[in-house]
């Protein structure tokens, strides 16, 4: 806020300014009122892009597992991923073109610098929240490298999340859809106590056949 003391000064320096301005001029304005205010509207119209977007986007940015079913061989944590949404606003597609959503963690770091937790010690299991008319399909249970083979390889490279499937009778060129998944961490019993922190990217891509 400007003080009157500041506004004083201003509406000298301005009045002067004025009055130099006003050499010439037939008469001089009166200074507008410290006191009144006035605004503009400023008004702006985006047009919609054209062919709309294909994007992402995640419910929460952090869950947290909890232990449950640990046994004498392992300890077990659980928990579940927010939900992952792709929307497709485009009106047109390329035959063959489609996307995917896949998933990949980090190190769990230990908060007081204990060993990490490799990636491979988290699994998934994958499903559908929008199930559709099948146009879209959940990816496979990834298991941890605790478990039994197949598919015991954690979440060390990217898994897949979710696929859109494109063919004549399904096609995902334009809606909605989400997935979520569980998630398990299984460590073996003498892990290191303490808080850990990974950082799982979801990532979204596009591809054609």
């Amino acid at each position: 806020m400007i003080s009157k003391g500041a506004a004083a000064r201003c509406a000298a320096g301005v009045l002067g300014g004025l009055m130099l301005v006003g050499v010439g001029t037939a008469a001089f304005a009166a200074y507008p009122d410290p006191e009144g205010s006035s605004g503009v509207d400023v008004k702006v119209d985006i047009a919609e892009v054209q062919n709309g977007a294909l994007s992402l986007t995640v419910e929460n940015t952090e869950t947290a597992l909890t232990e449950t079913g640990s046994t004498a061989e392992y300890r077990q944590f659980t928990g579940a991923l927010p939900n992952v949404t792709v929307t497709d606003t485009r009106t047109e597609v390329p035959s063959g073109v489609f996307w995917y959503v896949t998933g990949q963690a980090s190190d769990f770091v230990g908060a007081a610098g204990q060993p990490s937790i490799t990636p491979d010690h988290l699994g998934w299991s994958p499903a559908l929240v929008t199930t559709g008319n099948g146009e879209v399909a959940a990816g496979d249970e990834v298991k941890t490298s605790l478990d039994e083979a197949p598919n015991n390889v954690g979440l060390t490279g990217e898994e897949l999340l979710a696929l859109s499937l494109d063919s004549a009778s399904s096609t995902a060129a334009s809606g909605q859809w989400t997935a979520g998944a569980n998630l398990v961490l299984k460590t073996p019993v003498d892990v290191a106590p303490g808080g850990y922190t990974s950082l799982l990217t979801l990532s979204l891509f596009e591809d054609a056949l």
